[in-house]
């Protein structure tokens, strides 16, 4: 679903903002692997309700990349990590697509060089190094109490880390 980016076509696949194409050519089309853009998930198939059938749920992801034959990451691309990128519907179908095929979805944000990436709804939101926050200066950010102020998760350079060392299998 596109809330806010402007659609663009790289490479002849259409994209849902700039920032998916630009996430597409840094990281996924040389990353050396096999992987689907925009490939469909079906997360509950459906079922009767009264007599009829009540349509199943199916998701979306921007990227999956393969290891072999099976996922080894499911790529989402958003604008931030903040509630208003990521919204309630959103963080559903994550939890539904990691229930169903056993693998979390990485949330995403694009930057210059690297990309932020978190999981939603794992009960430890420690799974993820912490790294302090900080100002669009660089500088340590802290909260009214003093200490400083964290955020969870972990910048890649590359696609070529193992999911299942952070996770477990």
């Amino acid at each position: 679903m596109n809330h806010f980016g402007k659609k663009v076509e790289c490479d002849g696949i259409k994209f849902d903002s700039e920032k998916e194409a630009a996430f597409y050519l840094r990281f996924i089309k040389n990353c050396g692997k096999n992987y689907h853009v925009h490939p469909s998930y079906p997360l509950a198939d459906k079922f009767p309700v009264g007599g009829y059938q009540m349509r199943g749920i199916s998701y979306a992801p921007d990227f999956v990349v393969f290891d072999s034959d099976e996922i080894a990451h499911v790529y989402d691309v958003k604008t931030s990590l903040s509630q208003r990128a990521i919204d309630s519907a959103a963080k559903l179908r994550f939890k539904l697509f990691a229930k169903r095929y056993g693998i979390p979805v990485e949330v995403v944000v694009p930057r210059k060089h690297d990309f932020k990436a978190k999981f939603y709804g794992f009960t430890n939101p420690r799974l993820q190094s912490a790294h302090a926050r900080r100002d669009r200066h660089g500088n340590v950010k802290y909260n009214k109490s003093g200490s400083v102020m964290y955020e969870y998760y972990d910048v890649h350079h590359n696609v070529n880390y193992d999911i299942h060392d952070t996770i477990g299998r």
